[in-house]
Parts: structure tokens; C-alpha cells; sequence
């Protein structure tokens, strides 16, 4: 097993800042870039349309906001981390020019639903990702899935899935962000995240004394419902997702959770425009970067 780059590992476990999450797949780049003002008349295939959402990664990437002292780390799209910045590999980039810790997206997406969750689809080529991201300089990784409802058959299905994946993605040296997430709309929203904790609290007390693993949950409806989770030994890290919230919804409820940083991605873009003058982009991003930066520190 690789042993994790050790200063990435202290910036990820005690940086103040947050996570930039820039790892919009192919399902949801045409909104993505949509929401910047590239339609999908203006491009043609996905060879095109995932050009032009590296070129808005790169741009953000760019921007001098875009640094660790307030953003600790990135996720990408497995494209994203082949692709390149200026002639350098994004994750090195990331790493030497921007002091930003690099992570990966490694999921799928998400089955059919059944016993109100959405597990993740069969990753059957995990370990030679995995390799590939060792050798491209990332530190972990990130895998979505997806709770609907309050069933608790269900919520545990996605717990052993998420924590048995985190098992083989740690065997490579990785250091797995397992998220399970709850959509913001349901009535029942409260109750499956007192569930999910419940679960994910049984995965954490069962692994080898040592292992680290970090968490990625939606807001919760009970401010520090996951109190118990970021106190964990075995969790270096609990962060949030915005999970559709718009952003001063996201940073205000983050404010109130006490030890959970952002890990946001719709909420860091907002207001990023492909037309905007880099002068103008460049603004937007600080003000977008400080505000979420606040918000993880507030707590």
C-alpha cells in the first residue's frame, strides 16, 4: 500500500478552507456548462462539450482566489485529471502551483432505485483507476450515492457499499471520501440522516485502528446532527455537500455545523460566466471562494 503524501494528508485533516468539487461527469456537464452560458447548440459530441467544460476548470483553476489558502482541495472528473493545465497534469498543477490537495471521482453513477436509495453502478475497473490516480499524484478519492427515503434496509445497502468500495480504494493508498447522499427534498429528510449516522458510525467503530476515511453528507436538517462523525477517530474529514441549496442557504447552514467544511460544486460556480472578462470572472470566484471559505471556518 502507498503510503499518503503526508503534508496533503495534514491539509486535508486541519487546513481551514474548503473542498472544491469540479467533478461534473458526463450526465451533468450540459448543465453545468448551461448554467455558464455555454448552450448545447455550441458544441457538437462529447469529445467537444468535455473540452469546453476542462477549459472552465482550468479557468477557475486559474483564477488567483483558486489557492489553498482557502481552498484545501479538489475533486475532478477522471477526464479532467488526464487532461492538463498550461502543459502540466492537472493533479500536479493543482498541487505545486496551487497548493491544492488533488481528488477523484471515481463512481459510475447510480443504479435504478429500490428500497428508496440509489447504490452505485459496479465499478469493475476501480483498481486500475486507482492505479492511474497513484501515479498521477492524487490523494483520494470521492463516490456518490444516493438516499431517497427513510427506509433503513435500504440507507444499510448504501453504508456496506460505500465502506466496502472504501476498503479496496484504501488498499491502493487512497483515502476514500464516502458519500452518501440525502436529497434535500424529501419529508422524511431528518429522520434518514439520524439513520445514515447510525450506520455509518457501525462502519467506522468495525475499521482497523488507524484507517482514515473522509465523509461528504448533505446539510443536515438538525444542526450537528454529525457532530459524532467528525469527533471519530477513524474520519479525517467531514465535509458538506450543497446538494441543490443556492449558496447563501448552503453557507448559512454550514456556518452552524460545528467541525464540517464545504465541499460544494453548483454553489462555488454560481454566478461564473463563460462571457464574463476574466477581470469580472475572477471577482464572482473570490467573492464565491470567501463566502464558502467563511462558512467552513465559522463552525
Amino acid at each position: 500500500m502507498v503510503k499518503s503524501d503526508p503534508a496533503m494528508a495534514e491539509q486535508m485533516r486541519s487546513g481551514d478552507g474548503f473542498i472544491a468539487a469540479l467533478d461534473q461527469s458526463g450526465g451533468s456537464t450540459p448543465k453545468a456548462l448551461k448554467l455558464y452560458g455555454i448552450e448545447e447548440d455550441a458544441y457538437e459530441g462529447e469529445a467537444e462539450m468535455f473540452s469546453l467544460m476542462h477549459q472552465m476548470r482550468a479557468r477557475i483553476i486559474k483564477s488567483p482566489a483558486f489557492n489553498g489558502e482557502k481552498v484545501i482541495a479538489a475533486i475532478l472528473f477522471e477526464r479532467t485529471m488526464d487532461g492538463e493545465i498550461d502543459g502540466v497534469p492537472t493533479a500536479e498543477y493543482l498541487w505545486k502551483t496551487c497548493k491544492v490537495v488533488p481528488l477523484l471521482k471515481v463512481d459510475k453513477g447510480l443504479d435504478e432505485a429500490e428500497d428508496g436509495v440509489k447504490l452505485m453502478k459496479p465499478m469493475p475497473e476501480l483498481d486500475a483507476l486507482c492505479e492511474k490516480g497513484v501515479a498521477k499524484g492524487i490523494f483520494g478519492t470521492k463516490m456518490r450515492s444516493v438516499v431517497d427515503a427513510a427506509n433503513p434496509a435500504g440507507i444499510a445497502k448504501v453504508v456496506e457499499q460505500q465502506f466496502a468500495i472504501g476498503k479496496q480504494i484504501l488498499s491502493h493508498g487512497l483515502i476514500p471520501i464516502i458519500e452518501p447522499e440525502v436529497t434535500i427534498s424529501i419529508p422524511d429528510k431528518a429522520e434518514a440522516e439520524t439513520l445514515l449516522r447510525d450506520a455509518i458510525l457501525a462502519q467506522l467503530d468495525a475499521l482497523p485502528e488507524g484507517t482514515e476515511v473522509m465523509l461528504k453528507l448533505t446539510l443536515p436538517e438538525v444542526d450537528n446532527q454529525y457532530k459524532a462523525l467528525v469527533d471519530h477517530p477513524a474520519v479525517m474529514r467531514v465535509v458538506a455537500l450543497s446538494g441543490g441549496y443556492e449558496r447563501a442557504e448552503a453557507n448559512d447552514q454550514l456556518s452552524r455545523q460545528t467541525g464540517m467544511i464545504a465541499s460544494f460544486s453548483r454553489a462555488l460556480t454560481e454566478g461564473l460566466s463563460a462571457q464574463q472578462s476574466d477581470e469580472e470572472f475572477d471577482a464572482t470566484l473570490a467573492n464565491s471562494i470567501s463566502g464558502i471559505y467563511a462558512a467552513s471556518v465559522a463552525g
